[in-house]
């Protein structure tokens, strides 16, 4: 598990995914939400702009991604 902090009220899924090198780039963010890869709090998340704030937990193939 890996954590992520952000210094501001939250962050956007996509631009996570890209941050943590998840995603390659922003087209590759989109296709993996919309294939249903990524859980946000244990629900598949289908918003490609949710926000995410401190203590939501994000889970990818690659593993998941806490966000502080």
């Amino acid at each position: 598990m890996t954590s992520f902090k952000i210094n501001s009220e939250y962050i956007e899924l996509i631009k996570l995914l890209k941050a943590c090198g998840v995603a390659e780039n922003g087209g590759h963010a989109q296709a993996m939400v919309d294939a249903g890869d990524i859980r946000v709090n244990g629900e598949i998340e289908k918003r490609k702009r949710a926000k995410l704030k401190p203590g939501d937990k994000v889970e990818t193939p690659q593993g998941s991604i806490t966000i502080e």
